[in-house]
């Protein structure tokens, strides 16, 4: 049997608000710009532009299975662990702290400030079940960003 009082612990624990920076889209430029090696840019770019995480590679296996010669082959022969320290690595060249799911994150904020409607970014570009996880991903912007954005769509 279950302890009542800690039912009753978790049902009245406090909400914890989480806030993550977004890092800025030049600063990821930057970042995948000054990465040389191919794989590493390429697995970059998929997680910044395209808002994937590390392990969503089913269609680019699909895609293996097609071209690869050998069905042995990866596309990337990394693992988890390794591509998160290589994404570790591609912002501190940049001066960046940088995580896998910033990318993730920074994905999400700049199709929303592009005026993506947060449905296709929720389902679309995150695949995720529900809203309300999605708005925990878009950054809040500041004054100076709400001003470009502004200058952006009304130029």
């Amino acid at each position: 049997m279950s302890n009542p009082k800690t039912k009753r612990r978790k049902l009245f624990r406090p909400k914890v608000t989480v806030s993550w920076t977004i890092i800025e889209k030049e600063a990821v430029d930057e970042i995948i710009f000054r990465t040389a090696n191919v794989r590493n840019r390429l697995i970059l770019e998929l997680m910044a532009r395209g808002g994937m995480r590390i392990g969503e590679a089913d269609r680019l296996r699909e895609y293996a299975r097609q071209k690869c010669k050998n069905p042995n082959d990866r596309i990337f022969p990394i693992s988890y662990e390794a591509a998160r320290i290589m994404v570790l690595k591609a912002g501190n060249m940049a001066g960046v702290y940088l995580r896998p799911h910033d990318l993730r994150r920074h994905a999400a904020t700049y199709a929303s400030r592009s005026g993506v409607p947060i449905e296709i970014i929720s389902k679309i570009i995150l695949r995720q079940a529900n809203l309300s996880t999605t708005q925990l991903y878009l950054g809040k912007i500041n004054d100076t960003g709400a001003i470009r954005w502004i200058e952006n769509v009304y130029a």
